[in-house]
């Protein structure tokens, strides 16, 4: 056990962890924040997706001392104040979940696709979001939900 110090969801948070365990665990068994959800446990889902500064990360293959000094940030750090950022509000106008087991990871992907890359055509989303999975089946309205996210932040970005 080793004293740990994460940044998550802009908050400075202190906790005595083993070096090893999975920032997946640390997240919802630690700090209560499951909407970080487990699906496989070795990185082939999705499902566990956050941010580390800003890019995709899978936080199940994630030690957690691997997340210290660096930004994570999960789907519950993305809204402000009561308002959802672009992607969110896309996933929902969308309908880009049925289940929504995966939706938070697919969120966290796609946000970080964007940042990286505002403006993708719809086959760089696909092969952006093929890392995560959907078992429902709603990769239409996902595609549809990224894009739509795209023109959004494009107009925010003009005014």
């Amino acid at each position: 056990m080793s004293d740990l110090v994460l940044n998550v969801n802009g908050k400075a948070i202190s906790l005595n962890a083993h070096p090893e365990e999975s920032l997946l665990s640390v997240l919802r068994n630690r700090l209560h924040l499951t909407g970080t959800k487990y699906g496989c446990g070795e990185g082939q889902c999705g499902a566990c997706t956050v941010l580390i500064d800003g890019r995709s990360t899978r936080s199940c293959l994630t030690p957690a001392s691997a997340a210290s000094g660096a930004k994570v940030t999960t789907i519950e750090g993305l809204e402000h104040d009561g308002t959802l950022t672009p992607v969110q509000q896309a996933f929902l106008e969308e309908g880009a979940f049925q289940c929504a087991y995966c939706t938070s990871g697919m969120i966290m992907q796609a946000t970080s696709l964007l940042h990286e890359h505002p403006n993708p055509s719809e086959t760089e989303i696909v092969a952006a979001m093929n890392g995560n999975i959907c078992r429902c089946g709603t990769y239409p309205r996902i595609v549809a939900a990224v894009q739509r996210a795209s023109h959004s932040l494009a107009k925010a970005g003009s005014r």
